[in-house]
């Protein structure tokens, strides 16, 4: 086996992308699956659409062309608000984008009447993660300007929650949006597709039956491959957590001190790192480091086993205590939270083996 390898549990996503597909359906809400987490793996991206699925998303315009390419009739949505030099690329490759940059939206709607088209727009609106958005009191007058913009049509309104400042949704920065498009609406009369209310951890309002009537959108990501809402700390239930198993090597095994012996100064990475001395302990090294996974993101299948730290190229672990007998050349598994996920599916140096293809 070449190492270090992500095992991808192919029929394990499709029961995550069913059973959140269904309830969706139940409250009215259009599923839009996000494909970034997972740097839009073509197999991946197959078992999402074969599970019925046709409405996807990325951050990044490079996936979306990739999927496209394969997928021609897939409807794309683009989560990142654009940058001007891509516009040529989202407006022939993403169906919808979401922006909140006035003279950004002008650049668009001038290069989709030059390539023929219109483009489809979501304004995003800060409803207080001081991410992406423009503030609520500014909906109105925003909405004016983009109604002379010839070449983008406004289909609704968004927000992000939980990305940047970890703000929560709630049945209140939820209303926001509903509130707002009805403001549009009756103000402009015109009508708005979507409210599209958040990522993942907005699923919790739906599991509670307490997200607002009106939205109409979710763009999830994470509990699709991991089964799991970070934001709001909860493991999603008949959701599978284990889709994606990482396997590293050890490359050595040795008794050593647990403090190291010397002046400390930084490490690779810029920080100052401490330790607790536990007297000497067996560690082994891991041929998988920080330019593979965040580490943080990892956790040991064996028990007792503890990673202590890890270098670009390499992962340590105090394996003392673990109930695995462990030799060198052995593999270890571990399993992946979201941000593992997303660095290991980038990193070319990991291999990819999928399992249980449809």
């Amino acid at each position: 086996m070449n190492t270090p390898v992500l095992e991808i549990n192919l029929k394990k996503i499709s029961n995550n992308v069913k059973q959140l597909k269904n309830l969706c359906i139940e409250k009215g809400i259009d599923t839009c699956i996000v494909t970034k987490g997972f740097c839009a793996l073509l197999p991946i991206v197959k078992t999402i659409v074969s599970s019925g699925i046709n409405f996807l998303a990325d951050s990044r315009i490079q996936n979306i062309i990739k999927v496209k390419n394969a997928f021609p009739d897939i409807r794309y949505m683009l989560i990142r608000i654009p940058k001007i030099s891509e516009a040529y690329e989202v407006i022939n490759y993403a169906d919808i984008s979401l922006q909140s940059q006035l003279e950004i939206m002008k650049v668009y709607s001038d290069k989709a009447l030059e390539l023929g088209k219109i483009h489809e727009i979501i304004l995003m609106v800060d409803v207080g993660d001081l991410r992406e958005g423009i503030m609520p009191a500014d909906v109105l007058e925003t909405v004016n300007n983009i109604q002379a913009m010839k070449g983008i049509r406004l289909i609704g309104v968004g927000a992000n929650v939980g990305c940047y400042g970890g703000v929560m949704p709630t049945v209140e920065n939820s209303n926001q949006l509903v509130n707002l498009k009805k403001e549009i609406e009756d103000c402009f009369n015109i009508k708005l597709k979507y409210i599209s209310g958040g990522s993942t951890c907005t699923t919790k309002l739906l599991f509670e039956d307490s997200l607002p009537n009106g939205i109409n959108n979710l763009r999830i990501g994470e509990a699709v491959i991991l089964g799991e809402d970070s934001t709001n700390g909860v493991f999603i239930d008949r959701l599978y957590r284990d889709a994606f198993i990482l396997k590293a090597e050890v490359v050595e095994l040795k008794d050593k001190p647990s403090v190291p012996i010397g002046e400390i100064g930084y490490d690779a990475f810029g920080c100052k790192p401490t330790f607790i001395d536990k007297g000497i302990r067996k560690r082994a090294i891991l041929s998988v480091g920080r330019q593979d996974v965040r580490l943080e993101a990892l956790t040991p299948i064996y028990q007792g086993m503890e990673i202590i730290g890890g270098s670009s190229d390499h992962l340590l672990a105090d394996i003392t205590d673990c109930n695995k007998i462990i030799n060198p050349g052995d593999v270890i598994p571990f399993r992946c939270a979201y941000s593992a996920v997303l660095t290991l599916t980038t990193s070319p140096y990991v291999y990819k083996i999928y399992e249980n293809e449809l």
